[in-house]
């Protein structure tokens, strides 16, 4: 029964080699003592999200597929790893409500998400990862953005200043592209130094995005910018999908053949991209 057990073991390895060497890896974690995310079933989203469509960019204690965005918690961090969504043209361009800032925690992290408090005078603002102008497009999405696991702690140039104008650059992709899907988040130490609140909320070093244009010809476009102010082009910042994932140890779009993965992410062409 053991080798029956072993055989079996392997062969669902071979034909599942991401998620079997993500609970390796946790597997080792655990032994070594350091924290861990492991994997997690999505919240399934009631309203027909695609944001999943193409893969889980990677494990998380918990993920949740909304309306609006979906994302993958880490408790550990106290923010999303990862947050993905899909934007058409329509939806850059539709505003249906305004933004209220109605920022609360998240019912729907078990362990609880980070509260207000944890922020309240840190020096650090409540930085949006999908953007809340990127939700306008329906009154539940903007509503959702301020949910506080869609929150990660920048510095205020920071997030008023180049990161903002990367919001609306990507949003700005969205309309002259027609079809992109926008991955974003913190990249995070293994073991945090830097935290904030009660929660200890980590403090990342630097943030990512991740652009997917999906007209043809597809490409798509990376982002790595330090947490501070920056008046440099974001062109200065723009690397290959393949660099993000090195920083952030995330797998994009897992479920793209192969060989057009290998194409897609490996390319990057800043002139190809129209920039505000």
């Amino acid at each position: 029964m053991v080798i029956i057990a072993l055989i079996a073991a392997g062969v669902w390895a071979y034909f599942h080699p991401y998620e079997a060497r993500q609970y390796v890896e946790t597997w080792i974690a655990q032994i070594q003592g350091k924290p861990t995310t492991g994997p997690a079933a999505p919240i399934p989203s009631t309203d027909g999200s695609d944001n999943l469509a193409f893969g889980i960019p990677g494990p998380a204690d918990t993920i949740i597929d909304r309306e609006g965005y979906a994302l993958g918690y880490s408790e550990y961090h106290e923010q999303p790893l990862w947050v993905i969504y899909h934007m058409t043209a329509e939806e850059a361009t539709t505003k249906a409500t305004s933004r209220e800032d109605n920022f609360r925690p998240d019912p729907e992290i078990p362990t609880g998400s980070a509260t207000l408090s944890d922020y309240r005078g840190s020096g650090f603002d409540r930085g949006h990862l999908a953007p809340a102008a990127d939700m306008a497009f329906s009154v539940k999405t903007m509503d959702e953005s301020f949910y506080m696991s869609n929150m990660s702690p920048q510095r205020g140039e920071f997030n008023r200043g180049i990161w903002k104008s990367l919001e609306e650059q990507t949003r700005s992709f969205a309309i002259t592209e027609k079809d992109v899907y926008i991955v974003t988040g913190p990249v995070l130490p293994k073991i945090k130094s830097l935290t904030i609140g009660a929660n200890e909320v980590t403090v990342p070093g630097s943030y990512y995005k991740v652009v997917w244009d999906r007209t043809e010809p597809q490409k798509m476009i990376g982002f790595i910018l330090p947490n501070k102010g920056s008046s440099k082009p974001l062109q200065d910042f723009a690397v290959t999908v393949d660099a993000v994932e090195e920083a952030t140890g995330l797998d994009f779009f897992s479920e793209i053949s192969q060989p057009q993965q290998e194409q897609l992410e490996s390319t990057l062409t800043i002139s190809a991209w129209k920039w505000q």
